[in-house]
């Protein structure tokens, strides 16, 4: 008989809170900017942000509405599976991240115009762009308070098919959402391909580097108390 899904799982608060909490809205900050500047550009955005610019066309909504929107599925999907993924950084992802890169988005909107259309200009912001992009994800994860629920949900599926290791189901899950996008109008582009491809990776190596840099003397005294 299946288990029932305990939700007093959701939500928890690793010590020190405060900290980690700083750490993950500065996370989003930094991924709604880079996501903004990759938005401008049209050079391509991650698979996830592609469904939402589709979604974005499809209904005319804001593209901070749109992601909400998507992350509702997934959100439902992991709620009634696995509730212990569910953290505060989920909730900071699904609600702010698309609102933030929208800020971003408007304040872009003062440049001269045709300035971002610039093809030099896009070329120079595509790496600072990406950068931030995954720079911010890795910073809000180490936090420890949750993964929005578009990066929960391929966890969750690659541990119940034995047969697919968890690599190839990332892999998959970009490649469905990124065909979904581009099929309701979402940008794809160099940007979308290297996220699919390298995004995981690259962000366990960076995530892992920040939690031994910034939370290794919180564990020590935790270790010692």
């Amino acid at each position: 008989m299946r288990k029932k899904p305990d939700l007093r799982q959701c939500f928890a608060r690793p010590r020190p809170f405060g900290k980690r909490l700083a750490v993950m809205c500065l996370g989003l900050v930094i991924q709604g900017l880079g996501l903004a500047i990759l938005r401008s550009i049209d050079m391509g955005v991650d698979p996830c942000s592609c469904l939402t610019q589709g979604v974005s066309r499809l209904t005319r909504l804001s593209f901070g509405t749109s992601q909400v929107l998507c992350h509702l599925v997934t959100f439902a999907a992991v709620l009634f599976t696995e509730p212990g993924r569910i953290g505060f950084g989920t909730a900071g992802n699904m609600f702010f991240l698309g609102y933030i890169s929208d800020f971003f988005t408007w304040v872009f909107g003062f440049l001269p115009g045709g300035f971002l259309g610039n093809t030099a200009v896009r070329v120079v912001l595509l790496l600072p762009g990406l950068a931030g992009l995954l720079f911010g994800a890795a910073v809000y994860m180490c936090s420890g308070l949750g993964a929005s629920p578009y990066d929960a949900a391929p966890f969750i599926i690659a541990g119940h098919t034995k047969k697919l290791s968890f690599r190839v189901v990332r892999m998959l899950w970009d490649l469905g959402f990124m065909a979904a996008g581009f099929a309701l109008g979402g940008s794809v582009g160099i940007v979308t391909v290297a996220v699919a491809l390298f995004c995981g990776p690259v962000v366990a190596f960076v995530q892992g580097r920040l939690e031994r840099g910034i939370f290794s003397r919180d564990q020590e005294e935790k270790s010692r108390s």
